[in-house]
């Protein structure tokens, strides 16, 4: 595995691999790695030649400084991870290497996908999403780019900026990753301790018991039933909608194949969030 943190090294080692007719798979992460991030980069194994990762904690994407702050950063732990993975090529940039004076963001309609949830409770968020992202697939041009469904809304609106700037990248969206118990795998854990880990878990349920209660009962009425259930817990909720997987608007009464159920909330600090397909 090559360690690169320039641009320029980055496009003569992509170029020289492409000339080998090469295929080049891409996992963009804000490092931290744990598991779940290692599940993307085996996918991207099976399904492409090369596997690129890049390291970037992007602070175009952060609304509050506090969380840029504490966002935890583990580069050297990262790079073994990354090597032990089959990682070929790890870009750990710098902000400078990513936003250089002279680029521009692209300009990209999302259709109101990031007006809600994420995007309105962080506003400016999927703006610094769609930087980053849109720099990165510009850097690395890859055949495939992988992602968690974790991130569900954002996989949506990256899909949606492909999408609107014709970029020849297909998208695979990847499962969750969890632990035994149903925990998502999160940057974010490592800022719990063991007993806020388990204080966590019912996001998982509350999501597992409206999975059930999909069956009997109106969007509406599981939406209403799973807050009641989250509120057993310790965590404080910031918002659990039911939506459509592709406009991401909310479900009341009738139920579309792929209707998706997204919390967010804090376990003290910390803000988690998840998500389960319900039909």
């Amino acid at each position: 595995m090559e360690i690169i943190n320039t641009v320029e090294r980055l496009k003569q080692a992509l170029n020289a691999l492409r000339k080998e007719g090469k295929s080049i798979g891409f996992v963009p992460t804000m490092g931290a790695l744990h598991h779940g991030h290692m599940d993307l980069v085996s996918r991207a194994n099976a399904e492409c030649d090369v596997v690129v990762v890049s390291v970037f904690v992007n602070p175009t994407q952060f609304n509050n400084s506090s969380d840029l702050e504490h966002y935890p950063r583990t580069p050297e732990a990262d790079a073994e991870l990354l090597k032990k993975f089959g990682c070929d090529l790890a870009f750990f940039p710098s902000i400078t290497e990513i936003y250089p004076e002279n680029w521009v963001s692209p300009r990209v309609d999302l259709e109101g996908l990031d007006q809600v949830m994420e995007g309105k409770f962080r506003p400016g968020h999927f703006k610094g999403v769609v930087e980053v992202v849109s720099r990165l697939f510009e850097l690395v041009l890859p055949e495939k780019a992988f992602f968690g469904l974790k991130d569900f809304q954002q996989v949506a609106v990256i899909k949606k900026m492909v999408e609107q700037l014709s970029l020849p990248v297909q998208i695979i969206a990847c499962e969750t990753s969890r632990t035994e118990k149903g925990l998502a795998m999160s940057s974010r854990n490592s800022r719990l301790s063991e007993s806020q880990k388990e204080e966590a878990l019912i996001i998982y349920r509350t999501l597992s018991q409206a999975k059930t209660d999909a069956n009997r009962f109106s969007p509406e009425e599981t939406r209403t039933k799973a807050i009641a259930f989250f509120e057993t817990g310790s965590l404080k909720l910031e918002y659990l909608n039911i939506v459509d997987p592709v406009t991401l608007k909310d479900l009341t009464t009738d139920w579309v194949q792929g209707a998706s159920m997204c919390i967010a909330c804090f376990c003290g600090e910390v803000r988690l969030i998840d998500n389960l397909t319900l039909v």
